[in-house]
């Protein structure tokens, strides 16, 4: 399974136009990337378009620290949770907030709850 459809890659692309950070927190993630066997979520807004290999996003490689930043898709592609199981796209995943609404959550919580 691919991490990202063309649908969603579109849709990041775009948002990785918007340069102001705070316009972008205002918009849903456009996906959510788990490890289904361990704690790692990552809610993706934005794939930087000068470097498609960059997403931004809430992060929490399940460490629980969540925070915003970047990372590379090829990397998350390549990370395992504790049986071997690689990262996947949640499917079902329908955003119900924008992303500050998500960080503030997790922030709280110490986890991304999506």
């Amino acid at each position: 399974m691919e991490l990202i459809t063309s649908e969603q890659h579109l849709l990041l692309l775009e948002n990785g136009r918007v340069v102001d950070v705070e316009t972008l927190l205002d918009h849903p993630p456009v996906l959510k990337l788990f490890t289904p066997d361990a704690a790692g979520t990552w809610l993706v807004a934005a794939i930087d378009p000068a470097d498609p290999d960059r997403a931004w996003g809430l992060c929490d490689p399940g460490l629980g620290s969540p925070e915003l930043g970047w990372v590379s898709i090829a990397e998350l592609a390549g990370v395992r949770g504790r049986l071997g199981m690689a990262v996947r796209r949640d499917d079902a995943f329908l955003p119900n907030d924008s992303l500050r609404a998500y960080l503030v959550e997790a922030r709280r919580a110490g986890i991304i709850i999506a």
